[in-house]
């Protein structure tokens, strides 16, 4: 089954700083395009920064980038993006930059400019009118949230229990 060429969506960007390469595609069907930072900088553990990305972008109404962390980064650094993702709107014209955190308890992490340091993707967003009620209507899922379909052993397996709730009355019972 063969499937027509996705039409490119066109977003205008200005190199803030000119040296710096565009935000790009590592993959075919990639859905993050790299952002690199402008800027070395060492983070010590616990450590954050507000990194430079050296590119602003014009999104058309009706479209949100959205600054998603890097793998990688993640796995081998601990280096995660304090407010991820992070919304760039499309009225913004400001340089996109990126706070990172460096949650390694022991090793520092250093990055030199260019270094990619996160991910842009670029979506189509809904605006709503939110309109007020007195009561929502019914769902499968309720109010249940925070965990509450569990699949995780530290929240008791699949069962979907309140854990906290145990800890905090096992607590108050010594």
């Amino acid at each position: 089954m063969s499937r027509e060429p996705r039409q490119e969506l066109g977003v205008l960007i200005r190199r803030v700083d000119p040296d710096v390469p565009l935000p790009s595609y590592e993959h075919p069907g990639d859905a993050g395009a790299d952002l690199r930072t402008t800027e070395s900088r060492e983070l010590k553990p616990g450590e954050r920064a507000v990194l430079p990305t050296g590119v602003s972008v014009a999104l058309p109404e009706g479209y949100a980038a959205f600054v998603h962390p890097r793998s990688g980064l993640a796995a081998r650094c601990g280096v995660a993006l304090v407010n991820a993702p992070g919304t760039v709107d499309a009225g913004y014209r400001g340089e996109i930059k990126v706070i990172v955190v460096n949650l390694d308890p022991y090793e520092s992490v250093r990055f030199e400019r260019f270094d990619r340091i996160a991910q842009l993707v670029v979506q189509q967003v809904e605006r709503v009118r939110f309109q007020e009620v007195a009561e929502l209507p019914d769902s499968a899922r309720a109010e249940g949230g925070f965990g509450s379909t569990g699949g995780h052993a530290a929240v008791g397996g699949t069962t979907g229990g309140n854990r906290y709730a145990s800890v905090v009355s096992d607590r108050e019972g010594q």
